[in-house]
């Protein structure tokens, strides 16, 4: 099974929930959903599962995007056909955002706050009054500080959690769940890659690929000896 199955971990939970109460806000509250952290915590993660659960539309930025790039690409989830102008694409995307009651989630939204690509998510949000969901690395909340037109509509900052040992174990499980981890060995595998979920899941992999070619159905720190751990840094070159 892949690690890439989404399993509802911390911030899976944390990122519904603030969706959730958005949707429910009372008229006159603001509308816009921040979830921000470090890269590896599982945000798009989060994203994905929330965007299934709340039916939202999901768009990924891309460092390249304009105005028109970010618009083109809501409308196309949205299947709806760009209009010609960006005016007539920011109402067309409004319209369809207060129509539906359907959030938005605009995912590594960094790409776009320290550009005038920014503007169209405050007119998206003032033609539409919808729930708009940003996601992005830990900076976003100092870059949307810088735009205050947007930040003052935030209704809940939502900052990403690092993987703690009960989010292993349940990926742990869910994802390979013939195989038995003891909690020493996650324990310690949380600890080297500072709760960063993706090197959680590299490591994993790397777990049950050791049980797979040696036929063991459980590992433990003992076993699982001094093989370390991925933690992103490159092996030291040995000496010729």
């Amino acid at each position: 099974m892949s690690v890439s199955k989404i399993v509802p971990l911390t911030n899976v939970g944390l990122l519904s929930a603030a969706i959730d109460r958005a949707l429910q806000r009372p008229i006159g509250l603001p509308g816009l959903v921040v979830m921000y952290g470090p890269s590896g915590l599982g945000k798009s993660v989060a994203a994905a599962y929330a965007a299934n659960l709340h039916r939202a539309y999901y768009v990924e930025c891309r460092d390249t995007w304009s105005k028109k790039a970010l618009l083109q690409a809501i409308l196309r989830e949205m299947a709806v056909s760009p209009a010609r102008t960006l005016s007539e694409m920011v109402d067309q995307v409004a319209e369809q955002l207060s129509r539906s009651n359907r959030p938005l989630i605009v995912d590594d939204v960094q790409y776009l706050l320290e550009k005038s690509v920014a503007n169209v998510l405050t007119d998206l949000y003032n033609a539409s009054q919808g729930t708009i969901v940003l996601i992005g690395e830990e900076g976003v909340a100092a870059s949307l500080g810088k735009l205050e037109r947007l930040h003052n509509r935030v209704l809940e900052w939502v900052p990403a959690q690092a993987a703690s040992l009960p989010d292993v174990k349940r990926l742990a499980s869910e994802c390979y769940p013939k195989l038995q981890l003891a909690d020493d060995l996650l324990s310690d595998l949380v600890n080297s890659v500072r709760g960063c979920l993706r090197r959680v899941a590299v490591n994993l992999y790397r777990v049950n690929s050791e049980a797979t070619a040696t036929g063991q159905t459980s590992i433990d720190l003992a076993t699982w000896g001094k093989k370390g751990w991925f933690t992103g840094q490159a092996p030291a070159r040995r000496a010729a």
